[in-house]
């Protein structure tokens, strides 16, 4: 930190190289703090008032980010990633984010998925990814701002700057505190070179995939680690003495003792140590996970190289999650840990999803049920959406994989108490599609019926275990005439590809079938005789009900005011933390629509001719594919009215997800079958 004795000048490199991200918002001119569009008229219209009152001299700091850091980095240089996937990109993204003198690098065997990595087309979606790729792979420019938050009238002096800003400075402007931060050099990379990179590393982190495995003994059930077993030789051979082994994958409970097997048998005379370190992610808000983590569960073995280890790479997370968060064990607590958390959150939403039959039978209201239970402190209101059911990667497998634990352990009550929570999931999904068959006359021949939403939850383009799959199988044994799918963060290529892999490319309609993916939302439910609501998007959403629920029942929301990100000034250090500046950075960008107000961002890496995402059929696709899928509280929502005008009467929807209000929607001339509600249909 240091002082500028008089009015500073901006540290913003003024070269036209910081290119801002093409596929953003308009740009932002590269230059000075003045030249900045957000900053110029705050500081005109600041320097004016100041000067009014006469306060004293300025004062300004400067950062260095990584300063404070390197002192609690445990003496680690490099960190290799081993999966650059769901799992290990966002989580080398974060760590190389927060801790810019550790050099991370995500490796991968699979060339087109690191090469996505490396531009802007990346392999996965996730809200707010890319502003920490744009730190952390591509590095940044030095800025500076001042240390208090904005005025309400800011806003109305944006269109009053003037050239006059740099006179108006000279003569009164030197009054605050500015914060002026440092560049940063680029500290997060992307390569194929597995071994070389292993070779290098003082932590490697496993984050390869572990499915269920599907032929052999322990087929359906028992967690498939071919994939682990291959990394383990490898980093065998190739680790340096000393290097630290961290599972982040989700594995079977004493995986560890497979890995140090391995260590032990190509490398006798060396001594590692294997830690567990699972992910808590939930797609969609995988970053936020990241950055403000509840828990961060480090387990390792007992003896003192174990609790060094661990420390070590408690030092890493140190860098931004405070230490009482930061918790120790043994390592078979903590693989066991990830297993339990996954099976106990799937069986809340199977539990309240049975009980979302009854109240369809009953005349009861599952959202009034879930909210009046919801506010027991002893159980609280997380997980009690009543829906078609749970998908993705985790819970399933997970559950499984205990399933299969409990067996092998003789636990034959405990097994079978699991395995139900995977019953009720799989009934609900078949329950929900029956129901919209029967309110459309038992019969959906030659009918046309819209999928919104594919993916298994809002805010990802994850589909793996997706429920709307399922239930499309299901459709498709009805004969429709057409499902036509849309997801708003989906690639159309993507789905087909996918589709046409786990059902038959015979299905899909360029190949005589029934199933079309399309790239608009409206152009997929023109002509449908129902609309079918599969995924919790935003986007689909209508308002919020005003008379579903009791307004004495409802709790409290510290946030529910705000319509944005906050400003987080005036910090209570001259040295911000990244996660600050970034809640600067959200906070400046919605409030004056302007991409990079801080001019931080360094260009963004071009892509090659040959790259397909940038131009030609996929690129288009995938341009109009994301329309609705703005960030933040701009996004655009699907117009309802627009859409019920092109239903086929009677106009149906069959709101899997509860993401509609029924009489709002009964306004427009549709009938709605939600689920835990009576319908049209009446009781059950």
């Amino acid at each position: 930190m240091y002082r500028h004795p008089s009015i500073p000048s901006s540290n913003i490199d003024a070269s036209e190289d910081g290119l801002l991200d093409s596929s953003t918002a308009p740009t932002t001119p590269d230059g000075s703090l003045s030249f900045s569009p957000v900053l110029q008229a705050l500081k005109l219209q600041d320097a004016l008032e100041d000067a009014a009152s006469g306060r004293g001299k300025q004062r300004t700091s400067s950062t260095s980010l990584g300063a404070a850091m390197r002192a609690s980095g445990g003496g680690v240089k490099n960190i290799c990633c081993i999966g650059a996937g769901y799992v290990g990109g966002p989580t080398a993204a974060v760590m190389a984010f927060q801790n810019p003198h550790i050099d991370v690098t995500v490796v991968d065997r699979d060339p087109v998925r690191i090469k996505q990595w490396k531009t802007k087309h990346l392999p996965i979606y996730e809200p707010g990814l890319h502003e920490i790729l744009r730190i952390a792979r591509d590095g940044s420019k030095a800025c500076s701002f001042y240390n208090e938050a904005t005025r309400s009238d800011s806003l109305d002096s944006m269109s009053s700057a003037s050239s006059s800003t740099s006179e108006c400075e000279s003569q009164c402007g030197d009054h605050r505190d500015e914060i002026a931060i440092q560049a940063r050099v680029p500290n997060l990379f992307f390569s194929t070179e597995i071994s070389k990179t292993i070779s290098e590393a003082d932590i490697v982190l496993i984050a390869v995939n572990t499915p269920t495995k599907m032929r052999g003994m322990g087929s359906g059930k028992a967690t498939d680690v071919t994939a682990l077993e291959a990394v383990t030789r490898e980093i065998a051979i190739h680790a340096k003495p000393g290097a630290i082994l961290v599972e982040k994958s989700t594995v079977p409970c004493r995986t560890a003792e497979l890995i140090q097997d391995t260590l032990k048998v190509h490398r006798p005379t060396q001594s590692f140590e294997v830690l567990s370190n699972p992910e808590f992610l939930a797609a969609g808000t995988a970053i936020t996970d990241l950055l403000s983590p509840d828990r961060v569960i480090i387990g390792s073995s007992s003896t003192s190289a174990g609790h060094r280890a661990a420390e070590t790479l408690a030092s890493v997370y140190g860098s931004w999650v405070p230490r009482n968060r930061i918790v120790t064990m043994n390592t078979w607590s903590s693989e066991l840990s990830k297993l339990v958390a996954n099976a106990m959150l799937a069986q809340r939403i199977s539990s309240i999803n049975s009980i979302s039959a009854i109240c369809e039978a009953t005349g009861a209201d599952i959202s009034e049920v879930a909210q009046s239970v919801g506010m027991d402190p002893r159980i609280g209101d997380k997980y009690l959406k009543a829906g078609i059911g749970f998908g993705g990667s985790c819970f399933r497998k997970d559950v499984l994989s205990l399933v299969y634990l409990a067996e092998s352990l003789g636990l034959h009550e405990v097994a079978e108490y699991w395995t139900s929570v995977l019953s009720v999931n799989v009934w609900q999904r078949e329950r929900f599609v029956r129901r919209a068959v029967r309110c459309l006359n038992n019969t959906i021949v030659g009918k046309k019926l819209a999928i919104l939403g594919y993916a298994f939850k809002k805010d990802t383009n994850d589909t793996r275990e997706s429920p709307a799959l399922e239930c499309i199988k299901i459709l498709l044994e009805d004969c429709p005439r057409e499902l036509a799918v849309f997801d708003p963060c989906c690639d159309p290529a993507t789905v087909k590809a996918e589709i046409g892999k786990l059902v038959g490319k015979e299905v899909l309609k360029e190949n005589g079938g029934s199933i079309e993916v399309y790239t608009d939302a409206y152009a997929a439910c023109t002509d449908a005789h129902a609309v079918l609501i599969m995924t919790e998007c935003d986007e689909f959403k209508t308002s919020p009900p005003s008379s579903s629920s009791s307004p004495a029942l409802a709790p409290k929301s510290k946030t529910a005011s705000k319509k944005g990100p906050f400003d987080p000034r005036p910090f209570a250090r001259l040295e911000p933390t990244e996660c600050e500046i970034l809640q600067l950075q959200k906070f400046l960008t919605f409030t004056f629509a302007v991409d990079d107000p801080l001019q931080r961002f360094e260009a963004e890496p071009e892509c090659g001719e040959e790259c397909g995402l940038c131009g030609g059929e996929m690129g288009d696709e995938l341009e109009k594919t994301v329309v609705l899928s703005k960030e933040g509280d701009t996004r655009d929502k699907l117009d309802w009215a627009r859409v019920a005008y092109h239903l086929q009467k009677p106009k149906w929807v069959f709101d899997g997800r509860g993401v509609v209000d029924a009489d709002e929607m009964r306004g427009l001339g549709v009938r709605v079958e939600g689920i835990g509600r009576v319908g049209w249909g009446g009781r059950r």
